[in-house]
């Protein structure tokens, strides 16, 4: 039998509460009732809705026991906080697993993608943890902290911030050996009265935590570059590079994107690589480099970390393709809807562009947000990358796309919208056999609806899409 990832005494002894109810241990935690796993620790924490009303529910559902202020029955462990529990409980998590070597991830853009390929390649090196989904805030982060197990030798978390002084005590809970920031650009920067400044200082707070010696990875490619360096060495950091320019330790040659792949050219370290990667935008030849200087950085060799970005397929909505059937044959749908920016959105188009297509190239657009008094014209200068890209139809939706429209001469223009919901069935009708069709937007103005939409095409017409 496997050793529990918690006993009651431990958890307890962590967080400075008292068992009762009788004794128990578990497998794995859960924040939410309805994703319990038999023999998890449900933790009762305050939200819209008070956890403590579905104790009941989860141990109906296999929970072991909980972690409470007021005991609500069953099995459990009862403090005053369970918040400040959840962060005692991931510290000493932290602290027990006394061979691991740990990674942190921020960045304006990619923080997800990067992190779960890191994640594939630490498998291969031996007993990993990684943050789920996009765990990365002030919840996320000690609750992957608290799920790591006590013989873990390579673990890599994921951090993001919307505000200033949101980095740093994430960054001190983690305390990693090795900290990537993978760009910075303009976004959150509505909440930063000095603009995109103020983000590349928020992403900086990730070196408040790096342990001593440790390696901070950069993009030498971003305007910030130089005020990120010489924050991570005013840290103690030692500076590892990445980007297209001599004089990095990771440099990207090029990048030749194909269906459902690319080949990456490069040079690490002196060393001349040439590998095939599962993804095709061109943001993915920089996050190549970014994540094998991680790997190396936790003691990952090349051989593993190629392998990894080799099966690493993309997640959903961040790149993911598929080919969808209608009557006439296939067309190729890129689905890039889970966010959007300035600069992941201009990557995704000039992908675009670089693509071989027997059909047309065509993308459907919806607001990117956050982004303040430059909203608008950040989106009017998307028309400049869609020309480039020799895009052949622009779909629209929402109030701050409508500045893209007006810019957009008549005979690239597909179609406008006030909302996603109405913008997918005209794609929908205008999509033919051939055509290379992405959809990118931030997750809050529902380009996920457009993507969904568009998947279900091949199905409505009796197809295998």
């Amino acid at each position: 039998m496997s050793e529990p990832l918690w006993t009651a005494a431990e958890i307890a002894q962590a967080v400075g509460g008292e068992v009762v109810g009788g004794d128990f241990a578990v497998s794995g935690l859960s924040i939410d009732s309805r994703s319990v796993d038999s023999g998890d620790l449900f933790i009762a924490l305050a939200g819209v809705r008070d956890g403590h009303e579905f104790v009941s529910q989860a141990l109906g559902q296999g929970a072991a026991g909980s972690l409470v202020s007021r005991p609500q029955g069953g099995p459990a462990v009862v403090v005053a906080d369970t918040f400040k529990a959840l962060e005692a409980l991931g510290e000493a998590a932290r602290d027990r697993a006394t061979k691991v070597r740990r990674g942190a991830v921020t960045g304006s853009v990619g923080k997800t993608s990067v992190t779960q390929a890191v994640r594939v390649g630490l498998a291969l090196a031996g007993k990993a943890h990684s943050s789920v989904k996009s765990y990365n805030n002030h919840i996320g982060v000690p609750l992957t902290l608290a799920r790591m197990p006590r013989d873990t030798e390579r673990a890599v978390f994921e951090i993001g911030m919307n505000h200033a002084d949101e980095v740093t005590p994430l960054s001190r809970m983690v305390r990693p050996h090795a900290a990537l920031i993978t760009t910075v650009g303009p976004v959150h920067v509505e909440n930063f009265p000095d603009g995109e400044a103020g983000v590349a200082r928020a992403k900086a707070e990730i070196f408040d935590g790096l342990e001593p010696g440790g390696v901070a990875i950069l993009n030498a490619d971003n305007v910030w570059f130089g005020d990120l360096a010489t924050a991570a060495k005013a840290a103690g950091a030692r500076v590892a590079t990445f980007g297209t320019g001599e004089g990095v330790d990771a440099r990207l040659l090029g990048f030749n994107p194909g269906p459902g792949q690319a080949i990456v050219r490069a040079r690490l370290r002196g060393q001349a690589l040439d590998f095939p990667i599962l993804q095709t935008g061109f943001h993915w030849g920089l996050n190549s480099m970014a994540v094998l200087l991680m790997l190396q950085a936790l003691d990952v060799t090349l051989e593993d970390g190629l392998i990894a970005l080799g099966a690493f397929e993309p997640l959903a909505g961040r790149g993911a393709e598929r080919q969808v059937a209608l009557a006439g044959g296939d067309f190729t749908l890129i689905d890039e809807s889970y966010n959007a920016n300035p600069i992941s959105m201009a990557a995704a188009i000039s992908s675009l562009g670089a693509r071989k297509t027997s059909g047309r190239r065509i993308v459907a657009l919806t607001d990117m947000l956050e982004l303040g008094g430059e909203a608008e014209a950040f989106h009017r200068a998307l028309a400049e990358p869609l020309d480039a890209a020799g895009v052949d139809l622009v779909f629209c939706a929402g109030p701050l796309m409508k500045s893209l429209w007006d810019a957009l001469p008549s005979t690239r223009r597909g179609g406008y919208a006030e909302s996603a919901a109405q913008i997918g069935p005209q794609v929908a009708q205008a999509v033919e056999p051939g055509d290379l069709v992405m959809v990118k937007g931030s997750n809050g103005s529902r380009a996920g609806v457009v993507a969904a939409a568009l998947g279900e095409l091949g199905r409505a017409q009796g197809g295998q899409g």
